[in-house]
This record gives structure tokens, C-alpha cells and sequence, in this order.
């Protein structure tokens, strides 16, 4: 993206940050694994004025379920797992959930991936109290809490986003691995790709000064938040944290290069890839799901497909205290971007989502468009 196009996307993005009172953001974009537009704005930091810059590390929420679903592909082509499976067969406590729709044994792994178990969506919806954990801290927590949870539709029947059917699926990958959630994906998933930099939960002290802080903007007042925070249990939905330039080698992996083909096969051969971006149910237009007019998702397996005209990406958004995330990318084009503020504004004149929204369609238009 050079010359003119490139300028006009700084000056899309700057202003758009500036009139919705982001502290700090970091903008890339690819296009056949080259990086063609980097933009880095304001402040990690705001006490300190400390820059975003490339070192920066950002919180990616629930990105972290693109991470969690490749692992279970992992297992499935290691013959460990089938997606049909029920997941009472691995994680044996849900069991104890009430379900009137019929046995807990119908509810399978795919449909964990997808979204339509017909679990809660919040993994911890009790919390009512700011000394309360943020999240869940230990598994036994959810098990003790499984009798007075339910499966609120019957499984496989529609979309509605579950968190908690995410934190089973970090369970299977413990369980036949032997190995801690973070152990197993260092091991398997970021090493390989050589995203040295990505960690899960709170920073390594060597690294902590490179963590972005994260606001939120709320009534005109901005507030910082916790940054530097543990996500518990739920490291599988929302633990991630990286830097830009990691998440690009994660990128280049999604969209494939012929160079490397046999290298990113080994963590994940590129028809397993494929056949997690099939879409399989529709997603309505919410908050959560904003689309233009003639635009539609639907969710796919730990991936949401975005249709907009002839444009098909794939990717999948995040946000938690503060940090607003996305990645989206067209395997058939090799392009993507990926985005990531640290500030949350609230207010319907300045809105962090409403602006992430309007730079996916600007993308678009501009980017991925071949008329």
C-alpha cells in the first residue's frame, strides 16, 4: 500500500484515534507477508509518556481462541480427539450441568469451537463485588459452581458466544497433553512460529516494561485500568499477550507462504487450517457483530467469517479491560491486518468498537477490494 493510499489510511486512522480519545494504538497491514502500512500512535504509557512503539506489548483477549482452536486441531490430527466427540468424554465434571434439552453427552468439542453449546456466554457471571477475582483463578472454582449451570438451547441449534465452552476446550488440551495450557502452547503453537515475545497473563519482569497500559473512556473521564492482570482459568478464551510483531508471524501462518509451507505444515497442516474457517452457523448483527448494510457474519470454528460483496475475511476481535483487538485476514488474497488499542471509549461520540468497525470497512474498500 504506498504512496497515496498509504497516506490517506494514516490520516483515516490518526483521526479517528484522536477524535475518539485512544491513549495508544498500532495498525498493521499485510500483503503477501510483507508488511505494506505501519502506523504506531500515542502512548503505552500515559503517566510516563512511554510510546507505543514495536517492542509494545498488548493485551489480545479473545484472539486467544484462534490460538486455542489450532492446539485442537493439533490434537485431532494427532488422532488424540475427534471434533465429534462429546465433551463430557474429556472433561467428565459438566456433567453435573443441568441440561433439559437431552443428555450432556450430545454437547461435542465442534460446537464448543463454534459457539453453540448453548452455555453461558461469561465464565464467571457472579461477580459483583470489585474485590471478587476478575476471573476464575483455579478449575475447581467452574466444577463447584457446575450444578447451578445450564445449557439454555439445545446444542448445535444457533450461534451464542460461550466463553465458558472455550475454558472446556483448555481443559482437553491439558488433559491429552499432560502439559499446563501455556506450557502447551509455547511448545506447539507460538515457539515454532517464533513469537518470542508472547506470553500468557502477567508479564515476565523482563518484559513488563514493554506492556501497554489500558483506559477506559467513559462520560468524557478516562480512567486507567489493571493491565498487568491474570485471566485464570480462562487463559484459553482471552490470555494472550503479544506484540505486533509477533502477531504479524501469526498472520503470515494464516495466510500461507509456498516459501515456508512445509515448516508452518508442521504446526498445522494448511486443510486442517482451511476446514476451521468453513462457515456454520449465522451471526447476528449486534454490537459485538456490527456490519454495513449488505454485510454478514457467520462464525466458523474459533473464527468468524465476515462477508462484505465479493470480500470474505476471516478473523476474530477482542476485548478485556480496556484492550480492543482485531485480526482479520484473506487467505484467498494473502492479505491481513491486525489492530490493537489500549483504550476503551464508551460514549457514542467517542466509541473505540464504532471506530474498529469503521477501519475494517475502510480496509475494505481500499485494501482488499480488487474493483
Amino acid at each position: 500500500m504506498p504512496g497515496k493510499p498509504a497516506d490517506e489510511l494514516k490520516s483515516f486512522y490518526e483521526a479517528g484515534l484522536k477524535q475518539n480519545g485512544i491513549v495508544g494504538s498500532s495498525l498493521a497491514v499485510i500483503d503477501h507477508n510483507k508488511v505494506v502500512f505501519r502506523d504506531m500512535v500515542g502512548f503505552q504509557n500515559l503517566e510516563t509518556k512511554q510510546p507505543i512503539d514495536e517492542n509494545t506489548t498488548f493485551h489480545w483477549a479473545s484472539v486467544s481462541k484462534t490460538f486455542t482452536g489450532i492446539a485442537i486441531m493439533q490434537l485431532r490430527d494427532r488422532g488424540l480427539l475427534s471434533l465429534d466427540d462429546p465433551i463430557v468424554k474429556y472433561v467428565p465434571e459438566i456433567a453435573k450441568a443441568h441440561d433439559p434439552y437431552g443428555p450432556i453427552s450430545a454437547i461435542t468439542i465442534r460446537e464448543a469451537m463454534s459457539h453453540s453449546t448453548g452455555f453461558r456466554d461469561a465464565t464467571w457471571p457472579w461477580r459483583d463485588q470489585p474485590w471478587q477475582p476478575f476471573e476464575p483463578t483455579e478449575w475447581s472454582q467452574l466444577v463447584a459452581m457446575m450444578p447451578y449451570s445450564s445449557v439454555d438451547f439445545a446444542p448445535g441449534a444457533k450461534f451464542s458466544y460461550s466463553n465458558l465452552a472455550v475454558v472446556f476446550l483448555g481443559e482437553i488440551i491439558e488433559r491429552l497433553s499432560g502439559d499446563p495450557y501455556e506450557v502447551y502452547m509455547e511448545k506447539n503453537v507460538l515457539r515454532p512460529l517464533g513469537m518470542d515475545r508472547s506470553y500468557y497473563d502477567r508479564s515476565p519482569t523482563h518484559l513488563l516494561k514493554y506492556r501497554a497500559h489500558s483506559y477506559q473512556l467513559e462520560k468524557g473521564k478516562l480512567s486507567e485500568l489493571e493491565f498487568n492482570f491474570d485471566t485464570g482459568i480462562t487463559r484459553s478464551n482471552g490470555g494472550l499477550n503479544a506484540p505486533i510483531p509477533d502477531m504479524i508471524k501469526y498472520l503470515n501462518f494464516l495466510t500461507g507462504d509456498p516459501a515456508r509451507q512445509a515448516e508452518y505444515d508442521a504446526i498445522l497442516k494448511r486443510s486442517s487450517l482451511q476446514e476451521m474457517w468453513k462457515p456454520l452457523l449465522p451471526v447476528p448483527v449486534t454490537e459485538d457483530f456490527p456490519s454495513r448494510a449488505g454485510a454478514h457474519d457467520s462464525v466458523a470454528s474459533s473464527f468468524f467469517v465476515h462477508q462484505d460483496r465479493a470480500i470474505q475475511l476471516i478473523g476474530h476481535m477482542g476485548w478485556q479491560n480496556g484492550f480492543i483487538a482485531h485480526i482479520y485476514f484473506d487467505p484467498a488474497q494473502r492479505k491481513s491486518y491486525v489492530v490493537n488499542y489500549n483504550t476503551e471509549a464508551l460514549d457514542p461520540a467517542q466509541n473505540t468498537r464504532k471506530l474498529n468497525e469503521q477501519l475494517r470497512d475502510w480496509l475494505i474498500d481500499h485494501f482488499f477490494s480488487t474493483s
